[in-house]
């Protein structure tokens, strides 16, 4: 009890940090409610794996771009003013799903708030160490991941409840609704409080090469990239062959997907509240390499369960996995780059995450028509093993607790 009350300490002792909690918090309620929605309504108007797929591409593929051309502009423009305008757009786009008339009008309005999510979830993660002490850090990214990942825990299930009960267009107004309250909140955070001053610019070229160059360059962000792109990828051809998994494999209807959502969810909060506390009391790459073996133990037994009663446990083993993880990612890229370099250090990483997301959604959605999910899951998890195995080997050999760019700055 004492440890909770610690992490919880932080949001009554930092304003600041305080709004940024609660405006993700209702803005990933809504979107994993949506999500949802949007995977039932593509996958009931075609019954296809790659329209699936499809639309689980370009709600990422736009994150590439912008870390591929437009990550300097994170460092450059007032990170609260980046926040807020995603909001608004991501808000309108869910105003407008209700009115689409097909999965090609869905996926490209998907495309639309995919783009804008590029630019907000950098800007919140590297704005997010100014807001707190140093010491405060590896809590408040706990916290961060914990308030999205309490929404993998209701909003699945609800969303499932309110599609089968009415449909997607309900989930996607309470979506855009969400949205609203989110930008409303980071309205009232001071901007200096997000950003201690914006970035000097040497052009926009030499800008990105700067990114790029301080990620290829320091050994923590270096294996952050190599590490959680194999891991992502393996996590990208789950999702896809999610529900059919449920819907096809299990017999469990779009409850079945919600549940197995939900306890994903589940893990996910249980894991990124668990690691605040984890990290500082062990190594923070021996946690990574881990976490990431517990989504592999995960992933790999629920291809083997006979119902989805049977797999829900280890969805919620693989979801504590990814939730100590991703809090492990967020916490050494903020500790291997500085402020003025960091959102351009966030978007290189997340764009090349993303893209070999993208590569492995296109590539799940022909393999689970031709094989079956249970095959798909049981290839992930002896991918994420892999990926385990060499976050310990590289952890090992190169990466400090901190780095040496950021101590001396």
């Amino acid at each position: 009890m004492l440890g909770v009350r610690r992490q919880l300490s932080l949001l009554g002792s930092a304003s600041g940090f305080r709004l940024l909690f609660f405006a993700t918090l209702g803005s990933s309620l809504g979107t994993l409610l949506a999500t949802v929605a949007l995977v039932i309504d593509v996958k009931d108007r075609t019954n296809s794996g790659p329209w699936v797929a499809a639309l689980m591409f370009v709600e990422f593929l736009p994150a590439v771009a912008v870390g591929l051309f437009f990550g300097p502009f994170l460092d450059r423009l007032p990170r609260r003013g980046v926040m807020i305008v995603a909001d608004l757009v991501r808000c309108a786009v869910f105003c407008t799903l209700p009115f689409a008339g097909s999965a090609g009008q869905i996926v490209a309005l998907a495309a639309v708030a995919g783009f804008t999510t590029g630019f907000f979830r950098p800007a919140v993660y590297a704005g997010l160490p100014n807001l707190v002490a140093e010491d405060e850090l590896a809590r408040a990214n706990s916290l961060i991941q914990t308030s999205e990942n309490i929404s993998w825990t209701l909003a699945p299930v609800l969303g499932g409840a309110i599609v089968a009960a009415s449909s997607p267009n309900t989930a996607y107004w309470v979506n855009a609704a969400s949205f609203l309250l989110s930008a409303l909140l980071l309205f009232r955070i001071p901007p200096e409080k997000l950003q201690g001053a914006l970035a000097v610019s040497r052009g926009f070229l030499r800008d990105l090469a700067e990114g790029f160059g301080r990620v290829l360059r320091t050994p923590a962000l270096r294996t952050v990239l190599i590490v959680w792109t194999i891991a992502l990828a393996g996590i990208a051809a789950s999702n896809t062959a999610q529900v059919f998994l449920a819907k096809d494999t299990f017999s469990s209807g779009d409850v079945g997907y919600g549940l197995i959502f939900g306890s994903i969810g589940l893990g996910l909060a249980i894991g990124s509240f668990a690691a605040g506390t984890w990290v500082e009391r062990r190594s923070a790459t021996s946690v990574y390499a881990a976490s990431i073996l517990l989504q592999a133990i995960g992933i790999g037994a629920a291809a083997a369960m006979p119902s989805v009663w049977a797999a829900l446990p280890c969805f919620v083993l693989s979801g504590i996995g990814n939730g100590v993880a991703v809090v492990c990612n967020s916490l050494l890229v903020q500790r291997g780059s500085s402020d003025e370099v960091r959102g351009r250090v966030f978007t290189v990483i997340m764009s090349v995450n993303y893209a070999a997301y993208g590569i492995a959604v296109l590539v799940a959605g022909p393999l689970t028509d031709a094989y079956g999910p249970r095959w798909i899951y049981g290839v992930v998890g002896l991918v994420l093993a892999v990926a385990s195995l060499l976050a310990y080997v590289l952890g090992r050999e190169s990466i400090p607790e901190r780095s040496a760019e950021v101590e001396a700055a």
